[in-house]
């Protein structure tokens, strides 16, 4: 790929606008959401491309979940951590990339950055249901009395608002319900 494949491609995906060449080998696209760098590396050999996702302490309780998703979600892009920012990163050598592969990385790259830490969070809260579940069963407790504790624990405050109202405790409730019939028998 061209150092004119990369500009076409820039220009195509986001108008000339938002595209800025910051030197020869960089472009950096600037939205209103989002800020993508594109590098070539010093020899020209290789193209890296970057998202910023979110600063590194926003991250903190959910870089395993991300660093799981390197090997079972990102595709063809890696999260990856640099300066105190979690990034979204792809990297390629340029004689074997094409166009269709540089659109898409960045299409993966723009859902991660879309994404944040949604998926992290869910596949953290799942992670917990099931350790819930498996402290349960070794209990030798049952779905209904797992539930009752659960509701026991929102009543005296241990989990939940502090303020938090019936109505709200009841929704609560009823999302770890199905949660736990979702997973129980895993």
């Amino acid at each position: 790929m061209t150092h004119n494949e990369i500009a076409d491609t820039l220009t195509e995906l986001f108008g000339t606008s938002t595209v800025k060449v910051l030197a020869p080998g960089s472009w950096q696209v600037e939205t209103a959401n989002f800020r993508l760098l594109l590098l070539l590396s010093d020899d020209q050999s290789w193209l890296r491309v970057l998202l910023p996702i979110m600063p590194v302490a926003q991250a903190q309780p959910f870089l395993e979940q991300f660093f799981q998703a390197n090997f079972d979600d990102t595709q063809q892009v890696r999260y990856a951590l640099h300066q105190q920012v979690l990034w979204g990163v792809f990297q390629h050598r340029c004689e074997t990339l094409v166009v269709e592969d540089l659109r898409d990385a960045i299409a993966r790259l723009i859902y991660l950055y879309e994404v944040g830490v949604d998926d992290a969070f869910n596949q953290l809260t799942e992670t917990k249901i099931k350790e819930i579940i498996q402290a349960s069963k070794l209990q030798g407790k049952s779905l209904d009395e797992t539930m009752q504790t659960l509701e026991r624990f929102y009543a005296e405050g241990l989990m939940g608002e502090v303020d938090q109202n019936p109505q709200s405790r009841s929704q609560i409730l009823t999302a770890w319900r199905r949660q736990l019939e979702r997973l129980w028998n895993e």
